[in-house]
This record gives structure tokens, C-alpha cells and sequence, in this order.
């Protein structure tokens, strides 16, 4: 697709890889990147158009599919985790997840899809992870949100085919952003991700995996379970 004098909406694009999404977007010709966010107040790029998001809150993304009729690219990347623990991790936490990383992506998706439809088609890009495929017993709420939002992603490329939209995940492993400061080992920065995303949209492409674990995690599904199970996440 052209980005070109696009328009695009990116959740979460406060800072982090949601930010980074903008950035790539507006130096790849975008026209107009609105900054969804829950408090306007964080978006501090002046190149950003704001526009509070909660993406847990259908008021919100009522108005905001409202306020924004002119998007032909939506970025669902707003999302928390957790190191919640299997065995004692707090119930209320790990639904709080599932409610913003699953359905607030859904509920985004399905307000714009029209907006998307009427706009010529357009795309929809899902940002996941390496976690959709390897479940850690470290962060099973996170995990189990990321496998939800990769099933939706393939029902969402299924069920908007028809209007011309193309739907794109996005895979990756440990990204160096606030989200994983806690982690010691290799990282891959934001704008790496950003950047293959819009390559991604330029070229058409359905699922980015962007480092070199979640590559060789999704080689290994076909596998015996024991061939992905001991992966980058068991550790």
C-alpha cells in the first residue's frame, strides 16, 4: 500500500515502540498521524495530532472513530503486561491485560473497519509478540493475551479481505523499551520494529517477525512442542 499522504492512528503512541510507529509513518510520507493515548498530556511530539484513547473505554473509541474519519491506517498498539507468576499471580491483573491487549484491539478494529472500508481499504496493523507462540510461566497473563490478539489478527486479515483491508502482525521478542527495562539480555530498539512494520505496509507483507528469536520460534511450531517450548521465553 502507499503511505504516502496517508493518515494514520497509532494507540499508545505516547512514547515507546507506539511512538516510534508514528515516527516511521510521518518519515515515510504519512500525511497526518493521530497520537492515541490516555492522557493527552503524555504526547509531547508536536508532529502528532492527539487524541485521547482508552481503548478499554467504548465512549472513547466511539468519539474517537468519530473525530477521526480520515484514518486508512490503524496501528493497535497500546498494551500492558506483567510478571504476574502462574502460581500466584492476581487474577484481577491478568483479566486487565486480556481486556486491553485482546479485546480493547478488537474493539478498536471493529470502530474503524468501516472508517478503514469507506477510506478505500486501507490496513490494519496488530503489534504482538514472540509470547503469541511460547506461553512463560513468568508472565502467563501477557502470554495468553498475546495468543488471543494473534487468533484475532487472523480472523480480523479474514474478515476484512473482502473491503481491501490489509491486516498485519507484528512479532518480536524483547523490544528496548520501558515495558522490558527490567531484562538484561539482547533487546531490539523500537525503531528497528517500526521501521520493518512500514516496509511491511509499503510491500504488502501480512506478519513482520522482526528478530531473529521470533523467527526461529515460528520456524519451530511445526515441530514437536518441546522444539519451542524451551525457547527465548523459558528463561
Amino acid at each position: 500500500m502507499d503511505i504516502k499522504g496517508s493518515v494514520a492512528l497509532v494507540t499508545g503512541a505516547n512514547r515507546g515502540i507506539g511512538h516510534a510507529f508514528a515516527r516511521s509513518l510521518l518519515a515515510h510520507g504519512a500525511a497526518k498521524v493521530y497520537a492515541g493515548a490516555r492522557d493527552l498530556t503524555s504526547i509531547t511530539d508536536p508532529d502528532l495530532v492527539p487524541l485521547r484513547l482508552d481503548v478499554t473505554d467504548p465512549d472513547d473509541i466511539a468519539r474517537a472513530a468519530a473525530a477521526a474519519g480520515d484514518v486508512s491506517i490503524l496501528v493497535n498498539n497500546a498494551g500492558i503486561g506483567s510478571k504476574g507468576d502462574l502460581m500466584t499471580g492476581d487474577f484481577d491483573e491478568a483479566r486487565r491485560i486480556m481486556e486491553v491487549n485482546y479485546f480493547g484491539t478488537w474493539a478498536v478494529s471493529r470502530a474503524f473497519a468501516p472508517i478503514l472500508a469507506r477510506n478505500g481499504g486501507g490496513a490494519v496493523v496488530n503489534m504482538l509478540s514472540l509470547a503469541s507462540w511460547v506461553g512463560s510461566a513468568r508472565w502467563p497473563a501477557y502470554a495468553a493475551s498475546k495468543a488471543a490478539q494473534w487468533s484475532l489478527t487472523q480472523t480480523l486479515r479474514a474478515g476484512l479481505a473482502d473491503q481491501g483491508t490489509l491486516v498485519v502482525g507484528v512479532h518480536a521478542g524483547f523490544v528496548d523499551t520501558d515495558m522490558s527495562a527490567w531484562v538484561t539480555g539482547p533487546k531490539i530498539t523500537a525503531d528497528d520494529v517500526a521501521e520493518q512494520t512500514v516496509r511491511a505496509l509499503l510491500a504488502d507483507q501480512a506478519e513482520v517477525l522482526a528478530d531473529e528469536p521470533t523467527r526461529r520460534t515460528k520456524a519451530a511450531l511445526s515441530q514437536p512442542v518441546d522444539a519451542y517450548v524451551s525457547g527465548s521465553l523459558r528463561r
